[in-house]
């Protein structure tokens, strides 16, 4: 297969595999394996950006909203997400390193008896019932210890989070939905969801995520450097440009199903297409990064950038925002400006006004292009 495959084929089929034919929000969940999640809202959050791809008539909000529902569970993966509850049960029962205290032990025991009472809790009801006072967070702030306490306990499978109360975790007690398969199969089957996700995936890309499942089953982090062995000898591969890719053995790129992508989409900076970005500037041959986080004077394209895909090449990126009832669109292009023709112009239309519509603002003429050539 490898002498039948180049650089467009593989980018073809990439983006075939990833941007499927829209379905129903359950089927795509299942489909993914993994939605990576985002607290930023510009102008929607990351897994809504996502899902909107690929989800039938989808709207801002709806994974929320239907989260109870849906089999799945918010958790940490190889980033924190949603995956359906099945995947989450391989990687527990899962043993953090750090031990706790008898006395967290103590404290932990206090508020799982305290959730199980009350079914679904609130932090500000564990907060205002045990009284655990402020710790210092991870960045060096100040944060109820409760809070603290709960994210450990639902990071050790004590507690599952049951929906959101505006923007604010709320959480269960987590039935024992172990997965009956040796910690070895375990590690195949996470893995096989990585390449699922994200696959054709660089070498490089492939070993760095499978190293990330510490973090999802720490338990389990001895076992990588052999699971990544035999997942390399049963995955398809092939080598173009000195870069190894890996994908479901099942899968063939060259075939006819992989048809052309048309059209205009703005991605989501976590879109399992652009996430990669080692396999991103080997695909369109520039440097995408994520600025939020980056001091506004170094930014090169904004805060929130999302990836512009124009049929099968990512051109660009926007920034979008929300002001009086109205998408307003940053525009940015690699090459220093749009593409010339109306069909540019048309599909650049069509998808600002599919934003608006998912974003529930008023009217197809809710939007306004702003172009900006950086």
């Amino acid at each position: 297969m490898a002498s039948t495959l180049n650089l467009d084929t593989l980018r073809r089929y990439a983006i075939a595999r990833t941007l499927f034919t829209p379905t129903t929000l359950p089927k795509a969940i299942a489909k993914m394996g993994f939605v990576q999640a985002d607290p930023i809202r510009a102008p929607a959050r990351a897994q809504d950006l996502t899902l909107r791809h690929r989800v039938q008539r989808y709207r801002a909000g709806d994974l929320e909203q239907r989260y109870a529902k849906l089999g799945i569970e918010e958790d940490f993966f190889v980033n924190y997400g949603f995956l359906p509850r099945q995947i989450h049960a391989l990687m527990h029962p899962r043993t953090p390193k750090t031990v706790p205290s008898a006395v967290k032990r103590k404290q932990m025991d206090a508020v799982l008896a305290f959730v199980r009472s009350h079914g679904v809790v609130h932090p500000r009801m564990v907060d205002a019932h045990f009284d655990h006072g402020k710790t210092t967070n991870w960045f060096g702030g100040s944060s109820n210890a409760s809070t603290q306490l709960l994210n450990d306990m639902h990071y050790r499978g004590l507690l599952r989070i049951a929906g959101r109360a505006s923007g604010v975790r709320t959480y269960a007690s987590r039935d024992a939905d172990l997965a009956d398969v040796s910690p070895a199969d375990a590690m195949d089957a996470l893995i096989d969801v990585i390449v699922n996700v994200y696959a054709p995936l660089p070498e490089r890309s492939l070993a760095e995520l499978v190293s990330h499942l510490r973090g999802g089953a720490p338990q389990w982090a001895h076992l990588r450097t052999e699971a990544l062995r035999r997942a390399k000898a049963r995955l398809a591969h092939t080598t173009i440009d000195a870069q190894t890719y890996y994908w479901p053995g099942d899968e063939n790129p060259v075939s006819k199903h992989h048809a052309p992508h048309t059209g205009v989409r703005l991605l989501a900076p976590f879109d399992p297409l652009v996430w990669d970005r080692r396999r991103f500037e080997h695909f369109w041959g520039w440097a995408y990064r994520f600025e939020a986080y980056t001091p506004a004077p170094k930014r090169v394209r904004g805060y929130y950038a999302l990836p512009l895909l124009w049929n099968e090449q990512v051109i660009g990126w926007g920034n979008l925002s929300v002001a009086h009832g109205r998408l307003h669109a940053d525009l940015g292009y690699v090459s220093g400006k749009a593409p010339r023709g109306t069909g540019f112009k048309a599909e650049l239309a069509q998808e600002l006004s599919n934003i608006a519509q998912f974003l529930g603002l008023e009217g197809d003429a809710a939007h306004k292009v702003l172009q900006l050539t950086k």
